[in-house]
């Protein structure tokens, strides 16, 4: 065999058939249009950025643009064009990536300041060969916030023959004052009817012999990616040596068979454990993956829910027609409840069984969980049955503890761990003297120690409520006197600041006496007991019993009841004042 009959090395797919005009693009017919008509109407713009996922093409459109800008045709006397005849030089030496007027650059691994300088420094020189200097930077986002700043004055103002081809990922990260200057370009994920066409197309030029099963599998796992897409191609051609099915792509993805993930699916919503447990072990010894289980499970649930929201959603290429059938099924059958609490749960499993050390355990252990979703009461169902139950005796220190009857969800109260006592109005022997008597008048509004808490509260003192209710172990109490002893920790000016305050805020003088002996506990101290107590009770009931085993990582944030809500509701509310003016009063 002669040197000139050796075989030419096998080059992937993905770049076999990278596309080399508009016209071998696909899925972007919008932004192809949009250029043909700047490029016709010599409207052609110094800056263009590319944005979309990966594989769809932005590197390879700013090829494509790039030869476009500098083709010169067959004969050499060709302009400007979308349609470049890839047989001329410059078209040749920019796809081959030769081209000394097109410099393309990888902004991931060239962030600096430098790297850009050297750019700006070489823009003022005119090409060499080509009709325009094009700089091509890739992953622009990359690029430092110095590095943007030095570019931002040669892309405001560029000279005639530089063009800039901007490609990212992360559009959001490109500062709005580079995309200002740039014509945007959003790549769109290639849709699965257009996918599977150009995945047939490429097996029918390599002679591959591929099922449409097999071809919808490798576009569901691409994700609208053209370029992963082909790689997976490539994959599955060398996988099937020969006729590649299904069933050689489900086991080269690590993929269960898709009807019998809809089996465990109808399994786990039926309670079924057993036999949910029985479908995961089979499918984990025919080499499925019970990380990808779990998120077959997962996008199996989103589309059920989405197809009964919008039923045309089950007419997806992609999809079996007795996978259609029973997804439509289950849309029809299963409440969104379920669906979404599936959702809830999956995504947690998803987590646990990436970070478990034995994955098929986890799984186990989340499909368990899950049997139990179609069991589990609603948020109605739940407060009907809360609102049914008699709530727990109050705990030490007076009432306000239990199940909330009136919030719907288990959350813990601040019990006060005090006595709410009544209103009442002055007693004792009427004074003679009127001030006297108005001062009198005025404290017996607080007829208890805790009328005193309500008005530090009322007053929004959070400092001195907090070392007031933690710093006294009250000793006795009238209106208008307070003896108390102080608590350990408690400052030294409290009842210097107590006394201030509350002539302050009533207009009468208050005597806050320190004593020695009181063994009292204080407010922080009984509330904490009671806090105790309450979870305790909540703990035993058996509804929270039920949601605690059905969901292992929960846990009792707080317990309040209708009249916590209610109090601290009033206490947050903005006073009303009325209007000085009214528009609409006649004068």
């Amino acid at each position: 065999m002669s040197e000139h009959d050796s075989p030419k090395p096998y080059q992937v797919l993905a770049r076999k058939y990278r596309p080399e005009t508009f016209a071998d693009l696909v899925g972007q017919d919008a932004m192809v249009r949009t250029l043909k008509n700047a490029f016709a109407a010599d409207r052609i713009a110094q800056a263009f950025i590319m944005t979309g996922i990966r594989g769809t093409g932005k590197t390879t459109t700013a090829r494509i643009i790039a030869k476009g800008l500098n083709c010169i045709g067959p004969d050499g006397q060709g302009g400007p064009t979308t349609d470049p005849c890839g047989v001329c030089e410059p078209c040749r030496a920019i796809m081959e990536g030769r081209h000394v007027d097109v410099l393309e650059m990888d902004a991931a691994s060239n962030t600096s300041v430098n790297d850009i300088r050297e750019i700006i420094d070489s823009v003022r020189y005119r090409a060499a060969s080509a009709r325009y200097k094009i700089y091509i930077i890739d992953e622009v986002h990359m690029l430092s916030t110095s590095a943007f700043n030095a570019l931002l004055k040669t892309l405001e103002e560029p000279p005639e023959h530089v063009k800039f081809i901007f490609a990212t990922t992360e559009i959001r990260k490109v500062p709005v004052t580079v995309l200002s200057r740039c014509q945007r370009f959003d790549l769109r994920r290639i849709e699965p009817e257009v996918m599977i066409a150009l995945l047939r197309r490429i097996a029918g030029a390599e002679g591959a012999e591929i099922t449409d099963d097999a071809l919808a599998l490798i576009t569901r796992a691409a994700e609208g990616s053209a370029r992963d897409a082909t790689s997976l191609l490539d994959q599955a051609i060398s996988h099937g040596a020969g006729e590649t099915g299904a069933e050689q792509v489900r086991a080269m993805l690590g993929l269960a068979d898709r009807g019998r993930v809809l089996d465990l699916f109808e399994k786990i919503m039926r309670g079924d454990a057993a036999g949910a447990l029985t479908e995961l072990s089979a499918q984990y010894a025919d080499g499925a993956d019970p990380l990808a289980v779990l998120r077959d499970l997962a996008e199996i649930t989103h589309w059920i829910s989405v197809v009964k929201i919008t039923p045309d959603a089950a007419e997806d290429p992609t999809i079996s027609p007795d996978e259609r059938a029973r997804g439509q099924a289950f849309a029809q059958e299963l409440g969104m409840r379920p669906l979404t609490r599936l959702w809830q749960m999956l995504l947690k499993a998803l987590d646990e069984v990436a970070q478990a050390p034995n994955a098929m355990m986890a799984a186990e252990m989340a499909v368990i969980r899950m049997t139990h979703v179609s069991e589990l009461p609603s948020p109605e169902e739940l407060l009907r049955k809360l609102q049914e139950t008699p709530p727990p005796a109050p705990g030490p220190g007076g009432p306000g503890g239990g199940l909330a009857q009136g919030g719907g969800a288990t959350s813990m109260t601040e019990a006060r761990g005090m006595p709410q006592a009544t209103h009442s109005g002055p007693s004792g022997p009427s004074a003679s003297l009127a001030p006297a008597r108005a001062a009198e008048t005025a404290l017996g509004r607080y007829p208890t120690f805790e009328h005193v808490i309500e008005l530090i509260r009322a007053n929004r003192d959070v400092k001195l409520l907090v070392e007031v209710e933690g710093g006294v172990r009250l000793a006795a109490y009238q209106p208008g006197r307070i003896e108390f002893t102080p608590a350990e920790g408690a400052p030294a000016d409290l009842a210097q600041r107590l006394g201030a305050a509350l002539q302050r805020w009533t207009g009468n003088r208050w005597a806050v006496i320190l004593v020695n002996g009181a063994e009292t506990t204080t407010i922080t101290e009984r509330r904490d007991a009671a806090a105790l107590a309450l979870r305790g009770e909540a703990e035993a009931h058996p509804l929270v019993k039920a949601a605690l085993l059905a969901f292992p990582s929960a846990k009792i944030e707080k317990i309040t009841s209708a009249e916590d809500e209610a109090r601290d509701a009033q206490a947050e509310a903005l006073p009303e004042v009325e209007d000085e003016w009214d528009p609409f009063e006649e004068e």
